[in-house]
């Protein structure tokens, strides 16, 4: 077996003073290694467990539960309006009757013709019976030739009764008056009501990731380029502050007194019957027209060729009947008074809801239980070491074996810089991404990154 010393610059002692850091040169001596291989430092990370514990973060406590008192319901008949009587008119009924009234009689007369309705006077009828012609039997529309003075008439009006008189009875109402009166709806009672628990809030300090020592790289000239000086460093612990809420007064009850409710209501009562009125409404009447005679018409008969005095009709003489005429009227008639009639009204009562206590309320405790939170804390198992590591050879970082790891680092998303073979900033910066985020050791292209990205060298 071969034994090379390896000149390198470690950090094994770090002393804070005016100069900085101070690093003590060391001859680090690599087992088994070969000619033609690379080592450098790099550092294998610390490794941690993660544990979780209960913490307290409630106390247990009592919840007061109400029961509501129990109610029943009851119904009470109470008078609201007082029995009474109203009066009901019963209307007079009338019947409609016809009469034939004589407005005209009957006339039996002559006249000069059929179609003139000029009347023939005695004298003519005389001396047409002188002349003889049979007067008294003549048929009538027999004609005979005539002269005429018109006969002269009157009107007269006439009055009747059309609608007898009678009574109509209108009803003045009934007057009432309003009473109040207090009706018990509602018993006294109590209320049992929550006076709640109150609460203080207290915080406690717990350790969650105890004080540890790790190795870091230096900056070199206060850049960030890899010198290879490495310093062992302290991170202190990590605490997490718990919150916690306490019981500070636990919950009660107290009692409220609820007083009877009452309901007024309005009572109706008689103070005046209802009466009736007479109301007379007199009767109604019209008329109708009756024309009489009041002188006949004068007549001179001349036979035909004769000089004659008075007007010549220039038509025979004609016996015609006018019959009498006739109006009917209509008469409306009381056929049955107005009368009224007595109708009873009853007693009105209202029924009312009356709610009376049938179990009081009551105060239930229910026991709250305590409560807790997980708290995670992580602890260092291992603590994160520098070793020597087999790398990549200088004359081995050909521009296609850095292409490659370039184009296996993009692939997971870890390179974004053009893929030119030259293993610059952004391809170390994603070759430390890899180790991290795989757990390797984090240093420089060792030869287990290669064989975990696929690339042969």
């Amino acid at each position: 077996m071969k034994n090379y010393k390896l000149s390198a610059v470690l950090a094994v002692s770090l002393t804070v003073g005016a100069s900085g850091l101070v690093a003590d040169d060391m001859e680090v001596v690599i087992p088994n290694a070969q000619p033609g291989e690379c080592y450098a430092k790099v550092i294998i990370p610390a490794k941690f467990e993660t544990t979780t514990e209960k913490v307290l973060t409630k106390e247990a406590s009592e919840r007061l539960q109400i029961i509501p008192a129990k109610y029943g319901t009851g119904t009470e008949k109470v008078l609201v309006q007082e029995a009474a009587t109203r009066l009901s008119v019963i209307p007079a009924t009338f019947k409609t009757t016809t009469e034939k009234v004589l407005v005209k009689e009957e006339e039996v007369r002559w006249q000069t013709g059929l179609k003139n309705n000029i009347p023939v006077s005695p004298e003519i009828l005389a001396a047409a019976k002188t002349g003889g012609a049979d007067i008294d039997g003549m048929a009538p529309g027999t004609c005979y030739r005539e002269y005429f003075t018109p006969a002269k008439y009157t009107t007269q009006t006439q009055s009747y009764v059309s609608k007898e008189a009678y009574e109509k009875l209108a009803v003045v109402p009934a007057k009432y008056t309003y009473e109040e009166e207090k009706v018990l709806v509602k018993e006294a009672s109590q209320r049992i009501v929550k006076v709640p628990a109150t609460y203080e809030t207290v915080t406690e300090k717990v350790l969650v990731e105890p004080e540890k020592t790790m190795w870091k790289k230096s900056k070199c000239n206060g850049r960030n380029n890899d010198c290879g000086v490495m310093c062992l460093v302290t991170i202190p612990a990590r605490y997490k502050t718990v919150t916690k809420r306490v019981v500070k007064t636990p919950a009660t009850t107290k009692v409220i007194d609820i007083p009877a409710v009452y309901k007024t209501i309005k009572v109706r009562k008689l103070a005046a019957p209802a009466t009736v009125k007479r109301i007379p409404v007199p009767e109604q009447t019209a008329t109708y027209t009756v024309r009489t005679k009041a002188s006949d018409p004068t007549f001179s008969w001349v036979k035909v060729g004769e000089h004659a005095n008075g007007k010549y009709t220039g038509h025979q003489v004609c016996k015609i009947v006018i019959p009498a005429q006739y109006r009917t009227i209509t008469k409306t008639v009381v056929d049955q008074p107005a009368t009224t009639k007595e109708v009873e009204i009853p007693a009105v009562y209202k029924n009312i809801t009356v709610t009376k206590l049938v179990q009081p309320a009551q105060v239930k405790r229910i026991t709250i239980p305590e409560a807790y939170s997980n708290i995670t804390k992580r602890q260092m198992v291992s603590p994160s070491k520098v070793v020597w590591k087999k790398v990549v050879c200088q004359s081995h970082m050909g521009t296609s074996t850095i292409e490659g790891v370039q184009r296996a680092l993009a692939a997971k998303g870890l390179y974004h810089g053009p893929i030119d073979g030259i293993y610059g900033t952004l391809t170390k910066q994603a070759v430390r991404a890899y180790q991290k985020q795989n757990g390797l050791a984090v240093g420089g292209l060792t030869h287990e990154v290669m064989k975990s990205l696929g690339v042969s060298f």
